[in-house]
């Protein structure tokens, strides 16, 4: 409930700063005697920026079984191996205080994530390749640090995130390519609706922009993945098993995942600004200064 009253508050906030920011600058004036609606903007940037992110929230578990290269959620164990992911995974949540997710098994190198809308239903998903080439502590671990994320909210946290950048990028590539229009077509009649000025610029901005808000949330998400690491020793009772595990993960090739749970994921990444998740040495590093 707390996460939903966050998400709602969030949507009024945004809209109330962008039009106070207007309003204060002055921006509001201008532009509306251009004829621009600037509620009607507001309206829009906040329908497109949270709407896409919440349509993307409320169907990640699904996409998730649909787009993971032979994911088989594990409703009735076929082995004792099996029987003993479904019970870590009862055991950590139950500590973590969060409902029982799906648990699944999928084809791959070493990766495993977690997904889904609300918190007490959730996925937990490992590969066939983490499961072969980690000892049982090493995955009970890193299922650990998949309960962390659910445990953090962090599914809707990142939503939150990409909701409110990707509002304030339609906002801005917007108001800014009106003004630019504006000026290139000062005097001229703009009873036809906005120019070329206005189309270009706010496409080359929703680019820009896109990239700037891009840097942002991958910032929070490797934030976030040094809390997961410390929620996983938190739930163990001690970090060794997280750092054995990501030493592990270290000598591997990290399998890569669909795209819409690529954040999500115990590693992956390209690019520092960009990536999803920090290096692997500075993870174990936090852990190690971690106080037990």
């Amino acid at each position: 409930m707390k996460r939903i009253l966050l998400f709602v508050l969030t949507n009024v906030l945004v809209v109330a700063v962008l039009g106070i920011m207007a309003s204060l600058l002055g921006v509001n004036r201008y532009l509306t005697a251009g004829g621009l609606n600037l509620s009607a903007l507001l309206g829009f940037a906040l329908i497109m920026g949270f709407g896409g992110a919440t349509i993307s929230l409320l169907i990640s578990k699904p996409m998730a079984k649909w787009t993971t290269p032979g994911l088989r959620v594990l409703n009735q164990p076929q082995n004792a191996d099996e029987a003993w992911i479904v019970e870590t995974v009862r055991k950590l949540s139950e500590k973590a205080g969060v409902g029982m997710p799906e648990v699944a098994i999928f084809d791959g190198d070493p990766n495993a994530f977690a997904t889904g809308a609300f918190k007490n239903s959730a996925l937990v998903a490992v590969s066939t390749g983490l499961l072969r080439g980690m000892t049982q502590e090493e995955i009970e671990a890193v299922i650990g640090h998949e309960i962390a994320h659910v445990a953090n909210g962090d599914m809707v946290t990142m939503t939150l995130i990409q909701g409110v950048m990707n509002t304030f990028v339609v906002f801005l590539s917007r108001v800014i390519g009106y003004a630019v229009d504006s000026f290139l077509r000062k005097g001229d009649d703009r009873n036809s609706g906005p120019g070329i000025g206005y189309m270009i610029t706010t496409v080359v901005l929703d680019i820009v922009l896109g990239f700037a808000a891009a840097m942002v949330v991958a910032w929070f998400s490797r934030h976030r993945e040094f809390r997961a690491d410390a929620g996983s020793a938190q739930l163990l009772g001690r970090k060794q098993p997280m750092i054995n595990a990501l030493a592990r993960l270290g000598g591997m090739a990290p399998g890569e995942l669909p795209k819409s749970v690529a954040a999500f994921g115990i590693t992956g990444g390209i690019g520092k600004l960009f990536s999803t998740h920090p290096p692997i040495e500075e993870r174990i590093a936090a852990l190690q200064h971690q106080q037990a």
